[in-house]
């Protein structure tokens, strides 16, 4: 499963997406830090379909996660060679400019 969190700022929607398992981890590796806090991270569980459908209507996106980004990367909203990986937990950012 997947947590999503969405937050309006302005006219952006930002969402801020894991796979459930890492909430609450941190991951450290030379100078890379991914903090997968709780109040970023974890919101409501959903499946694949209903990130997708988040994804396609956000103008901000963090994501972290194998499950998560390689959902985005098959959308066609990540370039998997624009994907950080700190300790082997991918991370991404997506940024639609409209």
């Amino acid at each position: 499963m997947i947590s999503v969190k969405i937050f309006k700022q302005g006219d952006s929607l930002v969402v801020g997406a894991c796979d459930k398992n890492l909430i609450g981890k941190k991951f450290r590796e030379g100078k890379f830090q991914i903090d997968v806090a709780k109040n970023f991270y974890d919101g409501k569980l959903v499946d694949k379909r209903t990130l997708q459908k988040h994804l396609e209507e956000a103008t901000i996106a963090n994501l972290v996660g194998r499950e998560t980004v390689n959902c985005a990367i098959k959308l066609g909203l990540i370039n998997p060679n624009c994907v950080l990986k700190v300790k082997g937990v991918p991370h991404a950012q997506m940024i639609r400019i409209f």
